[in-house]
């Protein structure tokens, strides 16, 4: 009946123990080892029925075979960690930071050759797939300039070529995308932001196409997490699973949100520009319809005036909160060009995650704060 069901749907029911007189939930197991002789021996290699039960609950909503991590950044680095020396490895230019980092330290001491690609530039990641690549890194939207790449076409090229191609799916969720269909070989989660949704936890999640052509991914994915100590801990496989629950409604509001917001700061006078996937103006916009359930709960504007006055603008908000990560259900802001590595990102850019307060108050906080002279 899985298959059957909507991803809403799925995030509810999924990875439940269903045994008759048995809890609802799967439990936390505080257990690192286990007595021998049947069924798991120890916790780093083996995981615990919680852990199981997040990673069949994501492999579900995917479609794909999940394996749960310690972190984001540790599922990211189990997939970085196959690559080869020499590797042709093709990424965009606007990236995660994280996923940056790992592969400049792949250019340096593994000589890899790495080409960075214009996300929305379609053709241009098909032309040097079909020149040959060791993989393909795709995040869309994009961090944090919102940029729509086309998932399945740039997924089908990649799976034709035979190219191992992972999908950051954190953004959009699988409630509003599902690269595994369109002939992504990994999806990548940060389950600390969506789908645990709280800023209480730090989980990564990585999704693998469940044909037996892609067992050997797996394996050396199960692999990298063993032996480089990146296993989920049980109180945080709980709090994910818990989190992704409730993600559906959560989704449901920060989305519309978020696109309210949008629409409330492209007529605002101190806003020069807006980036949202579901703002007709948008590049990506008509992509993005096509290729997403929807435009999601992310947006980044730019103010007028420089670095100073958008700080000071961050600094005068009240509700909406000046952190860093993001997905959660309290509204957070961050000026991204403060960071090293994103020097790229125009200057006054504000990303701004929208979470589930009342859109009313959101606005009157952002209203107040980037208003009159700074």
């Amino acid at each position: 009946m899985t298959n059957e069901l909507h991803p809403e749907t799925l995030a509810v029911s999924a990875g439940r123990p269903g045994v008759l007189g048995g809890p609802l939930n799967v439990p936390i197991i505080p257990a690192s080892n286990f007595v021998s002789g049947a069924g798991p021996e120890y916790a780093r290699g083996d995981g615990t029925d919680s852990v199981h039960a997040l990673e069949t609950t994501v492999g579900a909503l995917e479609g794909g075979r999940g394996l749960a991590f310690a972190s984001g950044m540790a599922a990211i680095s189990a997939v970085f960690d196959n690559v080869g020396l020499n590797a042709r490895l093709l990424i965009p230019d606007d990236s995660y930071q994280g996923v940056a980092g790992v592969v400049a330290d792949g250019e340096a001491r593994l000589g890899w050759k790495v080409d960075r690609l214009p996300t929305a530039d379609t053709q241009a990641w098909l032309t040097e797939i079909e020149r040959g690549a060791d993989l393909v890194w795709l995040e869309s939207p994009s961090n944090p300039l919102l940029e729509i790449a086309d998932i399945p076409t740039i997924c089908k090229a990649a799976e034709a070529a035979k190219v191992i191609c992972v999908v950051d799916n954190t953004f959009a969720t699988p409630l509003l995308q599902r690269p595994l269909s369109h002939g992504a070989s990994v999806v990548i989660h940060s389950a600390t932001k969506f789908l645990g949704g709280h800023s209480d936890l730090l989980a990564g999640v990585a999704v693998v196409r469940p044909e037996s052509d892609y067992d050997q991914i797996v394996d050396a994915l199960e692999h990298r997490r063993t032996y480089g100590g990146a296993t989920i801990g049980a109180l945080e496989a709980f709090l994910t699973l818990r989190g992704i629950r409730t993600l559906p409604v959560r989704l449901e509001r920060s989305q519309s949100n978020a696109a309210e917001l949008a629409v409330r700061l492209t007529e605002h006078r101190a806003v020069s520009r807006v980036r949202y996937p579901g703002l007709p103006d948008h590049a990506g916009h008509d992509l993005a319809m096509k290729t997403l359930d929807g435009p999601g709960a992310i947006l980044s504007f730019e103010t007028v005036g420089n670095s100073v006055s958008a700080d000071v603008r961050i600094s005068r908000l009240k509700l909406i909160h000046p952190a860093t990560s993001l997905g959660a259900v309290e509204s957070t802001i961050e000026r991204r060009a403060k960071l090293t590595g994103q020097e790229h990102i125009p200057e006054t850019l504000m990303r701004l995650s929208v979470g589930c307060e009342h859109v009313e108050d959101l606005w009157v906080d952002l209203d107040q704060a980037i208003s009159g002279l700074v």
